[in-house]
C-alpha cells in the first residue's frame, strides 16, 4: 500500500502495510510473517537472504529496502516509501 495511505488502525493484511502489494505479501508468507507483528525485531538482511535461499535466486536489492521499510515501520516509524531506505542500504551493504 502507498505509506500516505497507511493507517496503524486498519492493519488487518500484509497489503495494508507500507511498500507492500501482493507479490511482497506473498514473500512474507513465504519468510513465515503473516502480521506487522511478525516483522517486529527482525532484521531486514536476514529476511532478504533468508527469501534469496527459499526462492532460490537472488532479489532486487530494492526488496532489502522494503524490508527496511518494514521492520521500521513495525517498531513505530511513521510509513515511508521504500526508497526512503536506499541510500541507507547502500551505506550499510555497499556490495549488494
Amino acid at each position: 500500500m502507498n505509506p500516505d495511505k497507511v493507517d496503524r488502525n486498519r492493519l488487518h493484511e500484509l497489503t495494508d502495510l507500507p511498500n507492500v502489494g501482493p507479490a511482497t505479501a506473498k514473500d512474507l508468507q513465504l519468510l513465515g510473517i503473516h502480521t506487522v507483528d511478525g516483522l517486529k525485531g527482525q532484521e531486514p538482511m536476514a529476511l532478504y537472504l533468508k527469501l534469496c535461499e527459499l526462492t532460490a535466486q537472488r532479489q532486487d536489492p530494492c526488496v532489502l529496502d522494503v524490508f527496511m521499510s518494514l521492520v521500521a515501520f513495525s517498531e513505530g516509524e511513521e510509513p515511508k516509501p521504500w526508497w526512503h531506505y536506499t541510500d541507507d542500504r547502500k551505506r550499510l551493504w555497499p556490495d549488494l
